[in-house]
């Protein structure tokens, strides 16, 4: 399990797993969490292609970056890193969630960079003003007291029931992970996703083929909310996973595996 950390042009580091050869996939991971998340999708492509599975800034064993963290930077870092990587090929970029928000970014900002979008159980709209309230009384409270409250509150959302009473012990490795990632770092992607824009107008823009995975009983990203987005884009479809709430990849794994392995099959990527 080759693992490794990068230096960033301004000093920033990223830490990935990079495992296989061939076409690159990049997996992005939600909010608040690490590379780890991917670990099941990893194992699997890694056979076909090279996939590299990064702790954005802030996050896992990267550097932290206190205050606000756009999520236009965290795609210029994504940038940066393939650049110091030497991979010149376009990228497939799988991200989950606040990964999506970023994917959303690297499209804008890095096109010539971008073959194919996996959008998982994430959003297009901005956050309400309520939303977006909560998030920065959340950043506060994260610098004060650690990300304790914030692995209560998310985890009965981010898990189907099903899911929580099955595999306690995936809830269990993911509230872990929560609590270890720096506290200062969760609270500047807070701000961030805080601030990111409304990216409905983009969608018709978006001409690079695209998947959308959504959970079946995802509450964040509900199912009709990302069948709209995918309608929206030129070359998208959705493929929902049952049994799964926001969580898909890591709650029905070989599923999303699946629809990840037959999307690239037919993208010949």
């Amino acid at each position: 399990m080759p693992q490794y950390s990068v230096r960033l042009p301004d000093d920033g580091i990223i830490f990935l797993r990079d495992e296989g050869e061939g076409n690159p996939v990049l997996f992005v991971h939600g909010f608040p969490l690490d590379h780890s998340m991917w670990n099941a999708q990893m194992e699997f492509l890694s056979e076909t292609h090279r996939c590299l599975a990064v702790d954005l800034r802030g996050f896992g064993q990267s550097s932290v970056e206190p205050g606000t963290f756009l999520m236009e930077r965290m795609a210029d870092d994504l940038a940066a890193l393939l650049i110091a990587l030497k991979i010149r090929k376009p990228v497939t970029l799988c991200g989950l969630s606040m990964g999506g928000y970023v994917a959303w970014q690297f499209w804008r900002r890095h096109p010539s960079m971008l073959a194919r979008l996996i959008l998982c159980d994430t959003r297009a709209v901005a956050d309400t003003e309520d939303a977006r309230k909560q998030r920065l009384e959340a950043a506060l409270k994260l610098e004060s007291q650690g990300a304790e409250f914030l692995a209560d509150a998310m985890l009965p959302k981010l898990y189907a029931t099903e899911t929580r009473q099955a595999q306690p012990e995936l809830i269990a490795a993911c509230r872990a992970v929560m609590l270890a990632n720096p506290p200062a770092g969760i609270a500047a992607a807070a701000r961030g996703m805080a601030e990111r824009p409304d990216v409905t107008a983009w969608l018709p823009k978006i001409n690079v083929p695209s998947l959308l995975i959504t959970g079946e009983k995802d509450a964040i990203s509900p199912v009709e909310e990302m069948a709209a987005i995918a309608k929206a884009m030129p070359d998208a479809y959705q493929v929902v996973i049952p049994a799964s709430g926001h969580m898909a990849p890591q709650e029905q794994p070989t599923l999303v595996n699946e629809a990840i392995s037959e999307f690239l099959n037919r993208a010949k990527a």
